[in-house]
C-alpha cells in the first residue's frame, strides 16, 4: 500500500501557484518598485521558508521577519537575500546578526546604544534601518512628539560605532480605512516620513534604502514614496500576497487565496430525536440526523466560536453546518444531505467552493483575515502543491525533555531516522551547546521533496 506523505488528520494545502500569482500581480501595480515580502509569523501561517524560496523565484528584493529566530530559520533553509527584522532583538544577539547577514530595524536611541556595545563586542558593524514612527505609536524614534529632538536622536545612532544605517522605513496605521479622516491621517504619516528623510540627508546621513507601503499602501499609492528619489525606494506586502484583501473597506478582487484548511471523517452516525451532541448539549437533535465527527478542533486552529452552526464545512461539494461547540480535536457537522459520505472522506474546513473562507470566518469570530490564517496551529502539517502535485510537506518542530545523558539522546535521535535535524541544543552534552537546563530543542521537519514516482 502507498505511504501517505503526510498524516491525514487535519493539514493545510499550501497553493504555491496562488502564490506565484499574487506575488506578479503585486509586482504588476508596484512597478519598479522592489518587493519586500513579509514572511513574519512563518508567513502568516503558510511556511516562511517555503513562501521565501517562491518570493526569491519571482524576484523579492528583500524578506521581511518579526524576530532572530524566524530570520536564522531562513538563512539555515538557504535563503540568501536580505533579510530584515522589523522588531525588537535584543542587543546581546549581535554576533548572531553580524554571522548570518541580518539587517536589524532601530527604533530608539537607547536601543540604538546597547546594540553599538554589543556589536563593537562581537568584532563587527551591525547594519539597521532607522524605525520612524510617524503615527502608529508602536516602536520608532517619535517624529510627532518632537520631529527636531527625533531626527537628532537618529543622527547620534548613525554615528555609534558598530552600526551601519542602510536604511529608514515606517509603517502605515490606517492605511487599509476609506474614511476621509483615516485618508488624511495616512498622508500626514506619509508626508512625516518624506520630511525625515530630506532632514537625514541634509545632515549627511541619507539612507540608501527607503520603505514605507504596507499591503494596502503599495495597491493604493504606487506612486508613494512621493517625494523621495524613486532608485530608493522599496515596497512591504504582507497579506496580499497570501490571496486576501487588507480589510473590508479596501479591497482589490484579484488575489487568490493560497491556503485551503482540510481534514477527514472519523465516524458517521445517526442521532435520533433527543439525542445531544458535545460539549454543554448545546445542540439536541429535533429530526433523526445524520452527524459527521471531523478529526479537527480549535487546538488546530478552527476557532471555537464557529460553533452550534455559525461554522460552514464543505463535504462533496455540500455545504455542512457546525452541530454543538467544537471541542479541541474534535468537532461535528450536519450531513444529513450528503448521502455518498464514507468515513475517511475529505471535508474543507476553509478554503472550498461552499465552505467557510479565512475572511467568513474573521468575520464571524469578530477579528481579521491575519488571526485566523496565523492562528493554523504548528501541529498541522503544511502541504505544498504546484502543478497539481504534492512537491513539499512540513511538520511540526518538537521540543523534547531529556534529563540525563547522552545514551538518552541517541535513543531519541535513532526515533527520528529519516527526519533532517535542523537544530540541536543541550548543554552538558558532548558537542552540543546552547542548552536551557535539562531540555533539549530538537526542531524536525520533514521536508520530503516528492517526485511523480512517490505520488
Amino acid at each position: 500500500m502507498q505511504t501517505q506523505p503526510f498524516e491525514k488528520h487535519v493539514w493545510a494545502e499550501i497553493d504555491l501557484e496562488a502564490l506565484r500569482y499574487n506575488f506578479r500581480a503585486v509586482k504588476a501595480r508596484a512597478g519598479a518598485l522592489p518587493l519586500c515580502a513579509v514572511v513574519k509569523a512563518d508567513s502568516y501561517g503558510h511556511g516562511a521558508v517555503q513562501c521565501a524560496r517562491v518570493f526569491a523565484e519571482e524576484g523579492a528584493a528583500w524578506l521581511a521577519v518579526s524576530c532572530l529566530t524566524e530570520a536564522v530559520q531562513l538563512r539555515k533553509a538557504g535563503q540568501t537575500l536580505p533579510i530584515l527584522i522589523l522588531g525588537h532583538v535584543q542587543p546581546a544577539y549581535a554576533a548572531a546578526l553580524l554571522q548570518n547577514d541580518i539587517t536589524v530595524a532601530c527604533y530608539s536611541l537607547a536601543q540604538a546604544r546597547a546594540l553599538s556595545e554589543a556589536a563593537v563586542a562581537a568584532g563587527g558593524r551591525v547594519h539597521i534601518h532607522l524605525k520612524a514612527d510617524t503615527g502608529m505609536g508602536r516602536i520608532g524614534f517619535a517624529l510627532r512628539t518632537d520631529f527636531d529632538v527625533a531626527i537628532r536622536e537618529m543622527l547620534e545612532a548613525c554615528a555609534l560605532p558598530g552600526l551601519e544605517m542602510t536604511g529608514l522605513f515606517q509603517h502605515f496605521s490606517v492605511a487599509d480605512d476609506t474614511a476621509p479622516e483615516n485618508v488624511a491621517y495616512t498622508a500626514e504619516q506619509h508626508a512625516l516620513f518624506v520630511k525625515a528623510f530630506h532632514a537625514l540627508k541634509a545632515a549627511g546621513r541619507e539612507p540608501a534604502l527607503v520603505h514605507c507601503d504596507n499591503s494596502a499602501g503599495v495597491m493604493l499609492h504606487p506612486d508613494w514614496p512621493e517625494g523621495l528619489p524613486r532608485e530608493r525606494c522599496m515596497a512591504r506586502p504582507g497579506i496580499i500576497l497570501y490571496g486576501y484583501d487588507p480589510s473590508d473597506e479596501v479591497r482589490f478582487g484579484q488575489f487568490q487565496p493560497v491556503m485551503t484548511l482540510k481534514t477527514v471523517v472519523s465516524m458517521i452516525k445517526e442521532m435520533q430525536p433527543g439525542q445531544c451532541a458535545s460539549y454543554g448539549r448545546r445542540f439536541t437533535a429535533e429530526k433523526p440526523t445524520k452527524v459527521a465527527t471531523l478529526c479537527t478542533g480549535y487546538a488546530d486552529g478552527y476557532p471555537r466560536l464557529l460553533s452550534c452552526g455559525k461554522g460552514v464545512v464543505e463535504i462533496h461539494g455540500k455545504a455542512c453546518p457546525v452541530l454543538g461547540r467544537v471541542c479541541m480535536d474534535q468537532m461535528m457537522v450536519d450531513v444529513t444531505d450528503v448521502p455518498e459520505l464514507r468515513e475517511d472522506d475529505e471535508a474543507i474546513l476553509w478554503g472550498g467552493t461552499v465552505s467557510d473562507t479565512a475572511e467568513t470566518i474573521a468575520r464571524k469570530t469578530d477579528t481579521i483575515t491575519y488571526e485566523v490564517l496565523c492562528g493554523v496551529s504548528r501541529r498541522v502539517p503544511r502541504v505544498y502543491l504546484e502543478h497539481g502535485k504534492i512537491v513539499d510537506v512540513t511538520h511540526d518542530s518538537m521540543v523534547i525533555e531529556l534529563v540525563g545523558h547522552q545514551d538518552k539522546l541517541d535513543a531519541f535521535l535513532d526515533l527520528l531516522d529519516g527526519y533532517e535535524i535542523l537544530e540541536l541544543a543541550r548543554t552538558g552534552l558532548t558537542g552540543l551547546t546552547r542548552g536551557v537546563d535539562d531540555v533539549v530543542y530538537v526542531g524536525t521537519e520533514k521536508n520530503r521533496k516528492l517526485g511523480a514516482e512517490s505520488l
